[in-house]
């Protein structure tokens, strides 16, 4: 399929899309005799993967060690799998950073509904 078509399925722009390619992230991507890039379904699953890490806070530059290994095959499972190890403890921090977060505007909404009862 072609890159408007991708930049549609995946809500991606067609600038993040060529952004990606030239970054190192898509490297697969095959050309058609006009030069048109050309995506499959591997490339759009590899897109998800990708939207995944950055929606969960990876930087660009471990996604693009990701990308480096992914390229390597099976021969990084163990790398790949350490990277993931290591950014689910980033995550794991975060969650809970947000959690005592939640847990003092839980609190100050609670004290708010308490005044609010006692001045009626």
């Amino acid at each position: 399929m072609f890159i408007s078509e991708v930049a549609q399925k995946t809500n991606l722009s067609i600038h993040t899309l060529r952004y990606y390619e030239k970054e190192g992230l898509l490297r697969s991507i095959h050309r058609n005799p006009a030069g048109q890039r050309i995506y499959d379904a591997s490339d759009l699953e590899w897109l998800a993967w990708i939207q995944r890490l950055k929606s969960t806070g990876m930087p660009l530059a471990e996604i693009k060690v990701f990308a480096a290994l992914r390229q390597q095959g099976d021969c990084s499972l163990k790398e790949r799998q350490d990277l993931l190890a290591k950014h689910a403890v980033s995550l794991k921090r975060e969650i809970e950073r947000l959690n005592q977060e939640l847990a003092i505007v839980e609190y100050k909404v609670d004290a708010y509904a308490q005044k609010q009862l006692a001045l009626e």
